[in-house]
């Protein structure tokens, strides 16, 4: 299933999004369809926030950028409640 992105500015973009637990019920599911959303919109990354739910989930695939970036290739992977922990800039 494919979702609509929610645009700069909306409210769910501002929350700092919360934990989800790893036994939840339709992580699994979640987590295809960020992937489907992400290839429908050609993207290489994908948060939940960015589909309207407030909660720590995001996807990555690095395969469309290998030719550029081989280091890339086969980089597919999805994040549960990750945390910024040092910010470069």
């Amino acid at each position: 299933m494919t979702y609509p992105i929610v645009v700069y500015g909306h409210s769910v973009l501002k929350k700092v999004a919360a934990d989800i637990e790893k036994e939840h019920p339709a992580l699994q599911k979640l987590i295809e369809d960020l992937f489907d959303t992400m290839y429908h919109s050609e993207g290489l990354g994908l948060a939940a926030p960015q589909i309207g739910k407030s909660i720590r989930v995001f996807v990555i695939d690095g395969t469309p950028v290998a030719e550029d970036e081989p280091e890339l290739a086969g980089f597919k992977k999805a994040f549960v409640n990750a945390h910024i922990v040092e910010k470069m800039w």
